[in-house]
């Protein structure tokens, strides 16, 4: 196949499971894990005769989603029915905005091989979830949860201007960063909270036209999106190199075996019979309420690094990493509080602290040494009391045991803490020189790299305890005395 004729032209819709503790149009429990069929009422199975009552921190924070994305926030929406039948989905129709989304255009930034670009959005609007089908191997049944209707979603729909797998994997990982930030959802795509399908076709280089559009569903992982494209441009390409031609469906990605495989054909939207829904009112955002949520909103990424690289003096990179999550963002800021040498902060964190996290798997959170504990540890080391390793391999790992202690108290207890008296220092140095002589003659030759040598057993023979400082210098005064 010859790749390089074609051009890939790719959409995605991104369903982002909204932080409310009750549903968008009723008072159920949108708690994740519950038991099948009890996070349910009247209104979420659509009795005769109920009314949904629309949920105002839903709309909030689909608001600050639409800022954080740049968009045209609606002063004015309803919410319309989107008829389609589903076993999972009570009403036999979806709650939805088609002709007044909350938010539209908008642009979300991406990064990739040093390359910025801005992927356009068409809307985020406002629906809610269908419940969940569970097919039993070994049966013919289907069983029916509807815990997770009317759970409130934001679907962001992005202009068809993604041209490649590799770009719509940083969009995803931008965008779960942002409502991470924002705490409009969790994230979590293994549960289901962050749900992406993508719009997928191909076209010749020089056509001016698209090809016919495949979506694909069933992606659990921003990897498996990447993985489901790239597989999917390479069939359609296949295809039409053979001379068949695309057809417009609804496909599913299999992780197993990498592969896409047709679920249905694909509904055209006059399908979906949309109207007006008549039980809900329409909504009105005002201006004052507006400003609100607008001041409400926390630094986001873009704005951290720039503070980070120009207030702490940070170098891009330690800035990129350090907002990743906004624990760590938060984490890092409360450190400098307590702290001068703002570089060692970023050290830290990104370095034996990260490892902890990741080895104890714990967000910064849920991290036991507190800002003010590491920057205690820190200003041990800076003040020339402990080594860095042995602040990293022995005190940290106590402190993560021990959560209250001071990194002073663990630094006595173990008996680490640095000498830089040169009467302690110097028989250490006279040991390691008078051991050595022929290294001795080395360093007298021109060989100063042998000095990492002696500097090492000094260190050794002092169990870590001499001043790095302190004993280099003495060291050297010692050799050329030689």
């Amino acid at each position: 196949m010859n790749l390089s004729k074609y051009t890939a032209v790719i959409g995605l819709e991104v369903h982002a499971q909204l932080l409310t503790e009750s549903k968008i149009f009723a008072a159920d429990s949108t708690a994740y894990g519950s038991a099948p069929n009890t996070n349910v009422s009247a209104i979420t199975l659509a009795h005769p005769g109920t009314l949904p009552k629309l949920n105002q921190k839903v709309v909030a924070l689909a608001v600050r989603m639409g800022l954080a994305c740049h968009s045209q926030i609606a002063r004015f929406m309803i919410f319309d029915r989107k008829n389609y039948f589903y076993p999972d989905l009570p009403k036999g129709y979806q709650l939805t905005q088609d002709r007044t989304p909350i938010c539209k255009g908008g642009y979300v930034s991406i990064k990739l091989d040093g390359v910025e670009k801005k992927v356009q959005l068409n809307r985020i609007h406002l629906e809610e979830d269908a419940g969940k089908s569970m097919h039993v191997e070994g049966t013919d049944e289907t069983f029916v949860d509807f815990n997770r209707a009317g759970v409130p979603l934001i679907e962001i729909v992005t202009d068809p201007v993604i041209r490649s797998s590799a770009e719509a994997y940083a969009f995803l990982t931008e965008v779960r960063k942002l409502v991470r930030y924002l705490d409009v959802c969790d994230g979590n795509m293994e549960e289901g909270s962050l749900r992406c399908d993508a719009n997928v076709s191909v076209m010749l280089k020089d056509a001016i036209e698209f090809g016919k559009k495949v979506e694909i569903k069933n992606m659990n992982s921003i990897r498996n999106v990447q993985r489901a494209i790239d597989a999917e441009i390479e069939r359609q390409i296949g295809l039409l190199e053979q001379g068949v031609a695309i057809v417009s469906e609804t496909r599913l990605f299999n992780a197993d075996t990498g592969a896409t495989y047709s679920m249905r054909t694909k509904e055209e939207l006059n399908d979906y019979r949309y109207f007006p829904d008549p039980d809900l009112s329409p909504v009105e955002i005002s201006e004052h309420w507006l400003d609100e949520i607008r001041l409400s909103m926390p630094a986001l990424p873009e704005e951290l690094i720039q503070k980070f690289t120009t207030h702490y003096k940070l170098p891009f990179y330690d800035a990129e990493v350090l907002t990743d999550t906004k624990d760590i963002a938060q984490y890092f800021e409360e450190v400098c509080k307590h702290v001068s040498n703002y570089k060692a902060v970023s050290n830290w964190i990104m370095g034996p602290v990260k490892s902890a996290m990741n080895e104890l798997t714990l967000t910064a959170n849920e991290f036991p040494v507190s800002a003010v504990t590491l920057a205690e540890l820190i200003q041990l080391v800076e003040s020339g009391k402990i080594s860095f390793s042995v602040a990293s391999q022995r005190i940290l790992p106590e402190l993560l045991k021990n959560v209250g202690t001071s990194p002073l108290e663990v630094a006595q207890q173990l008996n680490v803490l640095q000498s830089s008296d040169e009467d302690s220092i110097l028989p250490v140095i006279d040991s390691v020189v008078a051991d050595f002589p022929d290294k001795v003659q080395e360093y007298k030759r021109g060989k100063k790299g042998i000095l990492a040598m002696f500097m090492g057993e000094v260190m050794k023979r002092s169990k870590g305890k001499a001043d790095p400082k302190v004993a280099n210098q003495l060291l050297l005064k010692k050799l050329d005395e030689k």
